[in-house]
């Protein structure tokens, strides 16, 4: 208004501001308020962590926008709106970040506790909880560099400086991609990861000769956790590139083997039926299949008996291959002692070949 108080036209400025923050924080009070609502009637959201994670951006982002929305209304030198435009360029984008982030956060989380891995038959839900875990974080990495972007475009003379470099932006990208291939290979094996599955969460691996479960994946690495609770850091990039073993890809069940050498005078049926005994007797065992076959002769006169026993996962099979070979031994020697090794000598091996007394001629007959 021309010809008014400036005085007054700062209380006006005031007055009109502040009425926008009220209005905006009133009507984030009454989305959190809908947010419980709808949460009480989805098992698996949990309002309290929606609330929690989306309060903070999404209250200030609507303070930005109120105060946003009143701009024009202000009466503000070119100074002050130039300021304020600045200040706008850089809080709003970070508050947008910031709240997409939390929504990620809060998708996330929904998607893992609907994947409930606690159960036996699990396969399935480590598949999702694998996948969720590794776009989330691709997925928080890609908003937060827009976000940082956005920010920098924002300052004019960030946006005059790269329309100067605009030339030389192809070598520069060479030489930063040069740079960061490592950072750049693992994150794309990442998004292969999280398509193709070659493992998951809690998945039993051999890799670099270490036994161990997979305990986390991140966007450029994995943890493996060793069975001597020791943890293996590898390259994303490594289960794509190199061969390793899993133990669970598609069923948790195992087929564990248990190997003994005995003397060759053994009695194989009856410790067939003795191991046939101890396996179907031990809560360890699934109840699929059991075997003992002699796989093999040695020069020493002993023979390889291999046995076989299955088990629901890893961890199950290798106790119950220690019961099974702690149980045999056990057997052999309290009531099968003919059954261990005995080392012969070269003369119980080969013994001497003895000739005959050669017959007289017949002229001596006569």
């Amino acid at each position: 208004m021309v010809g008014a108080d400036p005085n007054a036209r700062w209380i006006e400025d005031v007055v009109l501001g502040t009425l926008a923050v009220l209005t905006a924080l009133l009507l984030h009070q009454f989305i959190l308020i809908l947010v419980r609502r709808i949460g009480k009637r989805t098992p698996y959201l949990t309002a309290a962590d929606l609330v929690r994670r989306v309060k903070r951006p999404s209250r200030w982002l609507l303070v930005a926008f109120a105060l946003a929305w009143v701009r024009p209304a202000l009466s503000l030198n070119a100074r002050a709106a130039a300021i304020w435009d600045q200040i706008a360029g850089l809080v709003v984008p970070a508050l947008v970040g910031w709240l997409a982030v939390a929504l990620i956060r809060v998708a996330n989380g929904f998607v893992q506790r609907r994947a409930d891995i606690s159960v036996e038959d699990n396969l399935h839900a480590r598949r999702r909880r694998t996948r969720a875990d590794i776009l989330f974080r691709i997925a928080t990495f890609v908003v937060i560099l827009i976000t940082f972007c956005a920010m920098l475009m924002s300052i004019p003379s960030v946006r005059s400086i790269g329309v100067t470099l605009a030339a030389s932006a192809g070598l520069a990208a060479l030489a930063v991609g040069a740079a960061a291939q490592p950072a750049l290979k693992n994150l794309i094996a990442g998004i292969q990861m999280a398509l193709t599955e070659p493992i998951r969460i809690d998945d039993v691996v051999i890799i670099e000769g270490e036994w161990g479960k997979i305990e986390e994946i991140r966007m450029t690495y994995v943890v493996v956790k060793i069975w001597d609770e020791r943890r293996l850091v590898v390259p994303v990039s490594k289960f794509l590139e190199d061969s390793f073993q899993n133990w669970t890809r598609q069923t948790s069940e195992l087929l564990g083997s248990v190997f003994w050498y005995l003397d060759a005078n053994a009695d194989i049926d009856r410790f067939r039926a003795k191991h046939k005994e101890v396996v179907e007797g031990n809560p360890r065992w699934d109840g699929r299949f059991n075997n003992i076959q002699v796989t093999d002769t040695k020069p020493n006169g002993s023979v390889e008996v291999r046995g076989l026993m299955t088990a629901k996962d890893a961890s199950t099979a290798f106790d119950l291959r220690c019961d099974v070979r702690e149980a045999m031994l056990k057997f052999v020697r309290e009531e099968m002692p003919e059954a261990v090794l005995r080392y012969r000598s070269e003369a119980e091996i080969s013994p001497p070949l003895r000739f005959a007394d050669p017959a007289p001629p017949p002229s001596a007959q006569q």
